[in-house]
């Protein structure tokens, strides 16, 4: 091989080696061919959780005597190509604050002609956000020293943050910790921003109206969750499903193991198929599930352990979801045929 027939070959690996990565996990039909038989096995588990013994947590001790209800479900998954469209706009370097009106604007006429809405796009930006952040924690705390030094001089955490790429509040931190706070002092402090000497108090302000993915303050949000979670309950009990809820298993589950161990949002103690698959328990999910890798991982340690329990269940997310995002023995629903005029109403922050 000549000297330019080399340069041409280690070009093109080159090439192949910075090719860009395929947005999105494996595709979906891959995946459940390989995860054939196990999913059989979690839906078996399932349809014979009313026989099994030992009976599984959150069952009465007595036998149950299962009604048998076959739903229908209509689902509209987001195509992975809009999502991955979406996806590229709604993140911007050195923005991790919440969106104000022009720029939800922007993406609302960017997503008209898509098949996403504009809280689609807005919860997958959220869902980007935390990867970005989780993904890039090692990085920022490499670079504590050479932050905390910037802060010193008087540089601003937000400034820091829209300049590293990192999300205010994590800035915060690691600078903090670097000059020497401890991790308990920094906590305290971030619950009672009036015991921080001013320059602290203001810097501590203006990070957290700057960062929604690491803000102290997330009451609304599970406010929002928790009042989801009430209203699909209150559409499979209208349907004369007998369940348990998330609320009442915690308490129980405290009392017998000291914590909550396994408390899906939902438990089914009837036998229930939704679009012709087995689902022993339900989750809500008050976002849109996106087919991220670092919430695509979170959620199937979650369901696993509902699944190792009572077999297969699924996810009814919110704002719907990526047709690509899979996870064996989880059915992905979204909340079509659920009336949500309750979260429209003013919470009581508001």
């Amino acid at each position: 091989m000549g000297r330019n027939d080399r340069h041409r070959h280690q070009r093109g690996n080159e090439g192949q080696r910075q090719r860009r990565k395929r947005y999105g996990g494996a595709k979906k039909a891959h995946l459940m061919e390989r995860e054939e038989a196990s999913t059989r096995v979690m839906n078996n588990r399932a349809k014979d959780r009313f026989t099994r013994s030992p009976t599984p947590m959150g069952f009465p001790d007595e036998p149950i005597q299962p009604s048998v209800f076959g739903l229908d479900w209509e689902v509209q998954p987001v195509p992975l190509g809009s999502e991955e469209v979406v996806a590229k706009k709604v993140v911007r370097r050195g923005e991790f604050g919440w969106v104000d009106d022009d720029r939800v604007e922007e993406i609302a006429r960017f997503v008209d002609d898509l098949p996403m809405t504009v809280d689609q796009a807005l919860s997958l930006r959220s869902a980007l956000l935390q990867q970005k952040t989780v993904y890039s924690h090692g990085k920022l705390k490499s670079k504590a020293k050479e932050l905390a030094k910037h802060y010193r001089n008087g540089t601003s955490i937000v400034d820091l943050s829209k300049k590293y790429d990192f999300p205010p509040m994590n800035v915060f931190r690691v600078v903090l910790e670097a000059n020497g706070w401890s991790k308990n002092k920094i906590k305290d402090s971030f619950r009672d921003p009036a015991s921080m000497k001013q320059r602290e108090q203001e810097e501590f302000e203006a990070a957290e109206a700057t960062d929604r993915v690491s803000n102290v303050d997330q009451s609304e949000t599970q406010l929002r969750a928790d009042l989801f979670e009430d209203i699909l309950a209150d559409w499979f009990e209208e349907q004369g499903v007998k369940l348990r809820r998330q609320p009442e298993m915690v308490k129980e589950q405290q009392q017998e193991h000291g914590r909550p161990v396994r408390t899906p949002d939902l438990l089914f103690l009837d036998d229930v198929t939704i679009n012709g698959e087995p689902v022993a328990w339900i989750d809500a999910k008050h976002f849109y599930g996106a087919d991220v890798e670092f919430q695509r991982k979170k959620m199937k340690k979650q369901m696993q352990r509902y699944i190792d329990e009572w077999g297969s269940g699924a996810i009814v997310f919110r704002h719907g979801f990526s047709d690509n995002l899979y996870l064996p023995g989880v059915l992905m629903l979204d909340a079509s045929p659920l009336d949500l005029t309750r979260l429209s109403e003013p919470g009581p922050s508001e």
